[in-house]
């Protein structure tokens, strides 16, 4: 540590009222030391990191964190603020403020050390010691550890919490192992046997963070602590960025539940399948690691068991003990939309060009298994269109079955795709998928609740879960809920085919305003799925087609808008702004509305709403000129497949006109304003140049 953090790293007084202040105060000094090179770039990495999750912790401590091309070595800077700064904690704002600063490939040594700091913060003793210090070099010297009075009372064996009574395996060897000697002699002074102990809970956790430094290791003292105070033995697999040491098989195989407290996916997840688990994200086990010892043993105790989930998935797990219920019902959903998207760009893309090669009639060709000549255009067209159409017709069955994956794991698949083939069956379209799936992922999360014999547990995931699952999700959707579904859709596609005049405008101005109101978020996810529900068939209607050619449209506006706003006005953007701005045009032109992300993270107030203006003039304009359009993804490269080509591109020129105008305008009066007191010349923390992208 005593490269990392040295007394000019140290800010015992630190006066920065926001956490983005803070950020900045202790980044300067890494910038003074040599230690970050561009300190926008930096701080805009900090930012992003924020971003994905906050960083306070209970106890009064704010941690903010990243990776950074702009970090030269790794860094850790300290600041204690009087007042206290808000970064996200349960129980109020901070005051012991570290700011750690790692190169984007910082090696492991030095990752190791800050994961040994991350521990530290668990210890009481030692941030007492920090609040306490009077003078930078004493803070210093506590952090890098020269001050073993209060910073490494941990490894004394003492009961603060210390892991020097552990063996390798995580087990405590210090009481019970005098313990037990002690009562087989006195058993054989009586001539009796001394009981076996009772043997205590063994839990195994896996503890993971986006950046991999902190949390994780945070996360693992936590639960540590928390499994030494109940008496139960566990041990935990880091999963940072430093890598992991895996588990030793044997040691999964005897524990008797599992923990995952994560945010970014568990690797190797199938090791862990079988046994009982509780699925959370990290914070929850530094905040609270007692609650989930507990439901871990509760859910062992009822014979719960969790089927092994596939590594990378969008969604893991149904959501934080805290979160509402509507934040877990969007997660669900999104991973029903992140899996069919793929299918409808494929079979979109492949109908459209189907049309474009073949022409109009293309869908009443007959099937090429019939007939079919190479060098016949219509041939390939109708090969095309019918691949398309088959691709399509996975389109409600994965949204079904990756909901209710979302919801409960692997488990969820079976019931989920059944439910979304019933759904086409039936005509119920796409919100009968929906409905499938939410009720395939209650019924097998009911089905997990139920306490099965130990002999039967290793058929559950495999026969009895996807036996009755789909069995009662069948009858659901064929005799319950199928008919009124199959009714509301019917009645949506009438809706949507009578639209016209004043009504179609308007519709288009909203879904312009949605699918800029986020940004590839779960609005814009709406907006696009909405569009592409209508086109979602062989013969899609007029009105469905404008639709998907309004979405896409407003869709490009963001990205271009920013593109030429770092083009005509480059002075208002700093560098790295303006390099975005050049990938921003092919991001824009490709309908890739996430290409704006980074100057909406970095100024929001001003880029989101100029957005939403200039994609709400787009989708209103292209409903008006009636531009149709048949593929569901492409941008510009699809242009000979819209129809009313020319007017749909002065549609989209349009929104892009007036997006970069406001945008220009916007920053236009920030810079001009002068700037607040105590600048001392240097540029003004509200100034352009103090903000930067943030990476995603």
């Amino acid at each position: 540590m005593s490269e990392m953090i040295t007394a000019d790293l140290v800010d015992l007084d630190l006066s920065a009222d926001t956490k983005e202040a803070a950020a900045r105060a202790l980044a300067e000094r890494m910038v003074a030391r040599g230690r970050v090179t561009d300190l926008e770039g930096f701080l805009a990495d900090v930012a992003a990191r924020e971003a994905q999750m906050p960083t306070g912790l209970d106890g009064g401590i704010g941690i903010p964190h990243c990776r950074s091309a702009h970090v030269t070595e790794p860094t850790l800077a300290f600041g204690r603020s009087a007042a206290g700064i808000d970064f996200g904690a349960p129980d109020g704002p901070a005051d012991l403020i570290f700011l750690i600063a790692a190169p984007a490939g910082a090696d492991d040594a030095h990752l190791t050390i800050l994961s040994s700091l991350a521990r530290q913060l668990m210890n009481s003793e030692f941030t007492d010691a920090l609040r306490s210090v009077g003078d930078a070099p004493s803070a210093a010297a506590l952090i890098r550890g020269e001050d073993t009075g209060s910073a490494d009372s941990r490894d004394s064996g003492g009961t603060d919490g210390s892991r020097g009574s552990e063996g390798a395996d995580g087990s405590r060897d210090s009481e019970d192992s005098v313990a037990a000697p002690a009562a087989a002699s006195a058993g054989a002074a009586t001539g009796t046997t001394a009981p076996e102990p009772e043997r205590p809970f063994r839990i195994v956790a896996v503890t993971s963070c986006p950046t991999g430094i902190a949390h994780t290791y945070m996360a693992a003292e936590s639960l540590e602590n928390a499994g030494r105070d109940a008496g139960v033995e566990i041990v935990v697999e880091t999963q940072g960025s430093a890598g992991f040491t895996r588990l030793d098989p044997a040691v999964i195989a005897a524990a008797d539940g599992v923990i995952f407290a994560h945010d970014v996916p568990v690797r190797e997840r199938d090791r862990f399948a079988g046994k009982p688990t509780v699925d959370t994200g990290v914070k929850a086990a530094i905040n609270r690691p007692a609650e989930l010892i507990t439901e871990v043993r509760g859910r062992a105790e009822r014979g719960e068991v969790t089927a092994a989930a596939s590594a990378g998935t969008p969604v893991e797990r149904g959501g934080e003990a805290g979160e509402g219920y509507g934040t877990k019902l969007r997660k669900w959903l999104m991973s029903g939309v992140s899996y069919m998207v793929p299918f409808v760009a494929a079979g979109g893309l492949l109908i459209a060009l189907g049309f474009a090669i073949g022409g109009y009639e293309i869908n009443e060709a007959p099937s090429v298994m019939d007939h079919f000549v190479w060098t016949q255009a219509d041939s390939w067209g109708a090969l095309l269109f019918q691949i398309g159409g088959v691709a399509f017709g996975f389109l409600v069955p994965v949204l079904a079955g990756y909901i209710a994956y979302g919801m409960a794991d692997r488990p969820g698949l079976v019931p989920g795709f059944v439910g979304g083939a019933i759904s086409l069956t039936i005509n119920a379209g796409f919100l009968g998928g929906l409905a499938a799936g939410l009720i395939a992922g209650a019924v097998v999360i009911a089905i997990q609740k139920v306490r099965i014999p130990a002999a039967l547990r290793g058929i559950m995931p495999v026969v009895v879960i996807p036996l009755i699952s789909a069995a009662v999700v069948g009858f659901l959707m064929f005799v319950v809920i199928g008919k009124p579904i199959a009714e509301a859709q019917k009645g949506m596609t009438d809706w949507l085919n009578g639209l016209s005049g004043a009504n179609a405008v308007l519709l288009g101005a909203l879904l312009g305003l949605m699918m800029c109101f986020d940004l590839g978020g779960p609005v814009n996810k709406v907006a696009y799925t909405f569009a592409t529900a209508g086109i979602a068939v062989a013969s899609p209607s007029d009105s469905a087609m404008k639709i998907m050619a309004a979405v896409m449209a407003a869709g490009m506006v963001p990205p271009l808008a920013m593109a030429l706003a770092t083009t005509v006005r480059g002075s208002l953007f700093n560098r790295t702004e303006r390099e975005n701005g050049k990938a921003a045009w092919v991001l824009g032109a490709s309908f890739i509305s996430e290409g704006a992300i980074p100057f909406a993270a970095a100024d929001p107030l001003r880029v989101i709403p100029a957005s939403m203006v200039g994609g709400a003039v787009t989708g209103a304009l292209s409903m008006a000129f009636g531009a149709t359009l048949r593929a569901p993804h492409g941008g510009i490269f699809v242009v000979p497949l819209i129809g009313n080509p020319f007017l749909y591109l002065v549609a989209i020129a349009a929104g892009v006109g007036v997006t970069a105008a406001l945008v220009i305008v916007l920053k236009g009066l920030r810079k001009a304003a002068p700037a607040g007191p105590g600048a001392g010349g240097a540029t003004p923390a509200a100034s352009p140049e103090g903000k930067r992208p943030v990476a995603v």
